[in-house]
């Protein structure tokens, strides 16, 4: 099965000792295609020195919801110039986390919405982290209305976006109502080994119905092992777990090779549509 792995932090300090390594051993695991998302500036410049070392892989720049409160105007400014940059594909990781609470909940939403309107003005779709409390939603019903309120799903979204998505929910975390109206929106999920854990399971359901052209797969390394990886360290190889539990849950039974092999198509050619992998001043980067 080809494999991607759409949200991999390979710039963590957990990486510092053997990250040539990882990379290695995700190639041989079959994983195509990686992008990797800073959380600040320093992480976003990081994560386009790893792909001047890898073309194969990709990079996001953007202000994680956790750095909310810390990033300088300076900083700021800095993702901005990223963000324009063609070896970026996508903007992020931003979002809201009303569960951790590392930034005050207005220096999310200040934070949010700058890194969606980078994303409208580049044209490059917003990788979105979104967590509330146990048992409750309040974080996704506040990042749709944040998403409405910057004109996703609308012709602003339309006139930079077209028919891709202008946005991805990464590492999905909520009800399955959560998912239709992000869907509704136009936008990818992205399903992590997130979905293994307790209080998790809407995320099965969700597996089932997001439309093959908008669903990625991902680990969120070095965090999130599924059930069977390490758990010290997550890497992107790992996101073969995922991949065969979605498959499941999509109805391709594992001794299916044929149906396997069309699971994996779609993933890739999901990956490239919605973040335009290899159209970047008119270059081609190398698959397999």
């Amino acid at each position: 099965m080809r494999l991607i792995d759409s949200h991999c932090h390979l710039q963590a300090e957990r990486f510092e000792a053997d990250r040539d390594e990882v990379l290695v051993v995700a190639r041989d695991a079959g994983i195509e295609r990686l992008l990797v998302p800073g959380w600040n500036a320093w992480s976003s410049d990081a994560a386009l020195e790893l792909v001047d070392r890898h073309p194969w892989l990709d990079a996001a720049v953007g202000v994680h919801p956790h750095d909310a409160a810390k990033v300088t105007d300076t900083e700021w400014a800095r993702i901005v110039a990223l963000g324009a940059d063609p070896r970026v594909a996508a903007i992020g990781e931003t979002g809201l986390d009303y569960d951790r609470m590392f930034s005050p909940i207005s220096d999310q939403h200040a934070n949010l919405r700058r890194n969606l309107a980078l994303a409208l003005e580049t044209g490059k779709p917003a990788i979105l982290h979104v967590r509330s409390p146990a048992g409750r939603h309040d974080a996704q019903e506040a990042l749709l209305g944040e998403l409405r309120g910057a004109g996703f799903g609308g012709p602003a979204s339309v006139g930079s976006f077209g028919d891709r998505p202008p946005a991805v929910l990464h590492s999905y975390s909520g009800p399955v109502g959560f998912a239709r109206a992000a869907l509704d929106l136009g936008l990818a999920i992205s399903i992590s080994g997130l979905a293994f854990r307790t209080g998790e399971e809407p995320t099965a359901q969700v597996a089932a119905l997001v439309p093959a052209q908008r669903l990625l797969l991902e680990t969120d390394s070095p965090f999130l092992s599924p059930p069977g990886g390490p758990r010290g360290r997550n890497a992107p190889e790992w996101v073969r777990i995922t991949a065969a539990w979605v498959a499941e849950r999509r109805g391709i039974a594992p001794e299916d090779a044929e149906a396997a092999a069309g699971f994996g198509e779609g993933l890739v050619a999901a990956y490239d549509q919605t973040f335009r992998r290899g159209r970047r001043s008119g270059s081609t980067y190398p698959s397999g």
